[in-house]
């Protein structure tokens, strides 16, 4: 079966754009005032308003859970206007929910678009993720590495020791022997509280960021959605679903997957040409929050396409009326 490669995408990065824009609007209404729920909401209708404004006949393959879970956007709802190309479309109208509510930086919208059929259909588990940035041979480091191998291992190809190397990782008690492993390697961590597809995103840029490898294990949703942004930026990744039990060992199976013991590279995640957006809701190190100002609100967008390899930084100022 030949994987479609055309699709509309640069003539659909804009509306892409627009989507994150507005969820990254409605959320920051809600910046610091502890509730969550409120704040993902917010977020969820203001993004899927924008979808179905758009001329695609779109399918949710990474939202937030299953149809009964509504008013979110599920996993298989269909957006657009059903007419123009077919697409998979994954998202998180607020990665980093807790963050917004606390405002505490690096809180995004994020959203991936793809043809119809090339993204997996990751089921909401979790995944164990390695990522570097680009211009590395292939397969440097891999998932089947110990943390200690994959610092060696990088340190030599980037020719520098391991001191020079840092390395992202989601601060959990689930990541404790990985800390202490990883430090004792002599190579230095960024610990991040939430948002691990931003921490993933930072490999891609380590001479702005300083990060050299992303590993630990996180939502494989967000997997997804990391792998799309990197698809765009350069730089390689690696996930293998992680079950916890039947029930989530059975959803794997209702999303198609047979192999549960499959490691993911980054284009066995997304398979074809994707377009990536997303905007910051507070300030982070990869994008500013959204600024409010008595007539105005500012956003800052990155809007990227796998098939030219263009990244864009782009400012949206909104009057309020």
């Amino acid at each position: 079966m030949s994987v479609p490669t055309d699709f509309n995408d640069r003539l659909l990065s804009l509306g892409l754009a627009r989507v994150s824009e507005a969820a990254a609007h409605a959320s920051a209404q809600l910046i610091g005032h502890g509730d969550e729920k409120a704040a993902d909401q917010a977020a969820v209708n203001a993004m899927r308003e924008q979808l179905n404004a758009l001329d695609i006949r779109g399918v949710v393959v990474i939202g937030e859970g299953e149809r009964d879970e509504a008013p979110m956007l599920y996993i298989g709802e269909e957006v657009g206007t059903g007419e123009g190309p077919a697409v998979d479309i994954a998202l998180d109208p607020l990665e980093g929910t807790t963050l917004t509510a606390k405002d505490m930086p690096n809180a995004l919208t994020v959203i991936a678009m793809a043809p119809r059929g090339t993204m997996l259909h990751a089921p909401d588990v979790y995944m164990d993720k390695l990522a570097i940035g680009p211009g590395y041979p292939k397969d440097v480091v891999t998932l089947d590495m110990t943390p200690t191998e994959r610092v060696n291992a990088l340190a030599k190809a980037k020719g520098c020791t391991n001191r020079d190397i840092t390395c992202c990782i989601l601060e959990r008690p689930r990541h404790e022997d990985l800390i202490e492993e990883v430090r004792a390697t002599g190579a230095a961590i960024r610990l991040i509280t939430d948002g691990d597809v931003a921490g993933i995103i930072h490999c891609a840029e380590p001479d702005v960021t300083n990060i050299d490898m992303y590993m630990g294990s996180g939502g494989a949703p967000e997997g997804v959605l990391a792998a799309s942004a990197l698809k765009c930026m350069g730089g390689q990744m690696w996930g293998k679903l992680l079950f916890r039990n039947d029930d989530e060992r059975g959803r794997a199976k209702k999303a198609g997957i047979t192999d549960l013991d499959k490691i993911y590279g980054r284009d066995d995640m997304v398979r074809a040409d994707v377009i990536f957006a997303a905007t910051g809701v507070t300030n982070g190190s990869i994008l500013r929050g959204v600024k409010r100002n008595p007539k105005f609100l500012e956003t800052e967008t990155v809007l990227m396409r796998s098939k030219t390899g263009s990244v864009r930084h782009m400012i949206y100022r909104n009057p309020i009326r």
